[in-house]
Formats: C-alpha cells, structure tokens, sequence
C-alpha cells in the first residue's frame, strides 16, 4: 500500500511568519503593488491635514495664526520618534535574529527620520520666534529632539564607515539600540524639567487639550505623515534590494568572464 505523501508545512504556523517576510524578495513581490496606492493616500491625507488647518480650521485663541504651524510640526514630532523606535526595532531584530531586510530596513529608516526630525526641528524654531522672541533656546524638549536628529546621523555615518558591511550593521545596530533610551526622555521632558516648551496637547489618558475642529485636520495630517514616511521607507528598500540583486549580478558576470 502506497503511503500519502506528507504535507508541506503551512510557511506561516508555528511563528515562521517572522523569517518568510524577513526574504528581501518575497518583501520586495509585495510591497511594489502596493507602494503606489501608499503614495497617493498619504498625499490626499498629508495635503487635506495641511490645507484644512492653515486656511479652514480656527485660530488658537492664545497663539493667533502662529499655532497653525503644528500641522506640520507636531505630526513631524511623532512620526520622526516613532521612526527612531522602527530603527531600534529592526536593529534587535538584526542582532537577534540577522535578518537581512532588517537591515535593509534599518539601513534605510535612518536618512528618512532624520529628514523628519529636520523638519520638526525647523517648524518648531519658525513657532517659537514668535512664541518666545527666540528661534531656538535649550530648552529639556527641543534638546532631546536635536540629540535624536544626531543620532540618526550617527547612525547613517556609521553604516558608511565600515567597509565590511556585516559589521557597519552590527554597529549601527547597538548604537541604534542605545539612542532608543533618549525617546521617553523626549516624551516626558515637559513633566520632569521646567520648560518653555508647552505640555503635552493631546493626551490618550485624560482629556485633550484642543478644539475638536483643530484636532480633526491635525490628526489627519499626522496619519498621512506616517504614511509618507512608510512609503519613503519601502520605496527605498525595494530600491536598495534591487541594487543588491543587481550588484550580485555584476560581480557573477565578472567572475564568469575567463
């Protein structure tokens, strides 16, 4: 009697999920189909957020017009320390597991972050000119976010300081990791010091301090920032894995040339 053939395994059970998303080209089959539609939602979702607070939502009754930079300025914030937590994320799962598109990922988060923390950090000198007759004082919040704007630069120095790519990860890795303890620093400064900058606006655990018809074009425009960030993010990892590929080509073609 002829015995069945046995099953193949289900590539998705027993926690495997992890390494069968981890293949840079499985990764890269998926996210191409999907980056156009990602482009066009954060920018209808980027540009409404922006339109509708600067020309349709009220003013602050205490600021005037000057607050309406915070449709910019604060998703920028979150987006840019949220960013900084993806980085350290992946860089564990480098050290961990070393999954290559972790640090892929990793590789590229880093120029995409610090292009959001620069943002952050000039809207926020643009809102407190006004604000405290200063464009920048060293204040506990502005600070801690500069320092994180230096750590991804440190981290984008450090993967190209290495010729040995293996190890610029495994450094970039640690370093990423290290940084990590600078974002509750960034959250909390405005309870732990005595700061010019404002507390917190929007709170999850109590009530919020804003008008509902702000609120609605700034949560908005914070979702198509993180969208935008998502879609840089994945543009440029498909473009530094089909760079791989192609330099694995190369060097295959080289060798085989007697």
């Amino acid at each position: 009697m002829k015995q069945s053939a046995t099953p193949l395994a289900n590539p998705l059970s027993r926690g495997r999920w992890i390494h069968y998303f981890a293949n840079p080209g499985r990764f890269q089959r998926i996210a191409r189909p999907a980056l156009p539609w990602l482009a066009g939602i954060s920018v209808l979702l980027t540009v409404t957020g922006i339109v509708w607070g600067y020309w349709f939502a009220p003013a602050d009754w205490q600021q005037g017009d000057a607050a309406r930079i915070m449709y910019v300025h604060v998703p920028a914030a979150w987006v840019a320390m949220a960013g900084y937590a993806a980085l350290a994320f992946c860089s564990f799962l480098s050290l961990v597991w070393r999954h290559p598109l972790a640090d892929i990922a990793a590789e590229e988060i880093g120029p995409v972050g610090a292009g959001f923390t620069a943002v952050c950090l000039v809207s926020g000198s643009l809102w407190g000119k006004p604000m405290w007759g200063a464009y920048w004082v060293w204040d506990a919040r502005l600070t801690s976010v500069l320092i994180l704007f230096f750590l991804y630069l440190g981290h984008i120095a450090l993967i190209r300081a290495f010729d040995n790519k293996a190890h610029a990860y495994r450094a970039a890795a640690i370093l990423a990791l290290a940084g990590a303890v600078n974002l509750p620093i960034i959250v909390y400064s405005v309870q732990w010091w005595n700061t010019l900058h404002q507390g917190n606006t929007i709170s999850l655990t109590g009530p919020s301090k804003i008008y509902i018809t702000m609120l609605y074009p700034l949560l908005i425009g914070t979702v198509g920032f993180y969208l935008s960030f998502l879609t840089m993010v994945v543009a440029r990892m498909c473009a530094a894995i089909s760079e791989r590929k192609t330099t694995a080509l190369l060097r295959a073609a080289a060798e085989a040339v007697p």
